[in-house]
């Protein structure tokens, strides 16, 4: 039996896989009601979004920032609880969300056996119930990844009209831009946009680079600068990077997550002073 997956525990011991003692020892990490993990499992969203498929014995479909996960289009908070959507009720617990809704069958699909919503159904749900940026942001990320136009929520919507949060579903669908490639460029390019700015070119390529934002004619890139960049390897290339674009009369900015996050005015801020110089 693959520990590194989670399981039911009950299932394990019927199975002669674990004893009641291992399911109590230092070895497995409970994360609901008779479900388990190996602790050198990290039980980051996928996991415990697993973990909730197994709790309820694949019955409903994994939806929200569980579904997106699960579909490659991460976009959740790192604590966001799994989630999962049920036709009748079932109790929700800690770390886990219970939505009761009915799914059609063209509304579930199937991410290595687990049933998942589709991405315009988990884009759909996203974009109504979250806040509007973090709303763009998963209709971006789940945009970019299936393959659809943000714009195809708006008859999806009007199909299922006076659901809560519809309303928004075409300001996020008008805003939505899936060559946004990361949540973080997402959340510049909505604080840009917020402060009434002109709106930056995506993924603009300048010899062999690409920038997360940009405004070519005046040569002012935006970008996103993550903790990942702080590697001495990647750290090297971006130096080296910056030289380059430099030379060719380009202005970098450059904001972090605290920034981006915390403080998106401040990052509005120096857009315009760029602009206006």
């Amino acid at each position: 039996m693959d520990l590194t997956r989670p399981f039911r525990g009950s299932a394990a011991v019927a199975a002669g896989a674990v004893t009641p003692k291992m399911l109590r020892g230092p070895h497995l990490r409970r994360l609901f009601p008779d479900v388990y993990v190996s602790v050198e499992v990290v039980p980051d969203l996928t996991v415990r979004s697993l973990a909730a498929h197994v709790l309820v014995d694949g019955w409903g479909a994994l939806g929200g920032y569980s579904a997106a996960e699960l579909l490659g289009a991460s976009c959740g908070p790192a604590d966001a609880p799994a989630e999962i959507v049920v036709p009748r009720r079932f109790r929700s617990r800690p770390g886990l969300r219970v939505r009761e809704d009915l799914l059609s069958s063209d509304e579930i699909t199937h991410v290595s056996g687990v049933a998942v919503t589709t991405p315009i159904r988990t884009a759909y749900d996203l974009g109504r119930r979250s806040p509007l940026v973090e709303a763009v942001v998963a209709v971006d990320a789940l945009a970019r990844t299936a393959g659809f136009s943000p714009q195809e929520l708006v008859p999806f919507g009007n199909l299922r009209r006076g659901a809560r949060g519809s309303e928004q579903l075409r300001e996020v669908a008008r805003r939505a831009n899936p060559r946004a490639e990361s949540p973080m460029e997402t959340r510049i390019r909505m604080a840009i946009h917020d402060a009434g700015l002109p709106q930056p070119v995506l993924q603009h390529p300048v010899g062999p680079y690409r920038l997360d934002l940009a405004y070519p004619m005046i040569r002012l890139a935006v970008e996103y600068d993550g903790g990942e960049h702080r590697a001495p390897e990647r750290a090297l290339r971006d130096l080296e990077r910056q030289a380059r674009l430099t030379s060719l009369g380009w202005r970098v900015l450059r904001f972090r997550a605290y920034d981006v996050l915390r403080r998106p005015w401040r990052v509005a801020s120096a857009v315009r002073r760029e602009l206006a110089g």
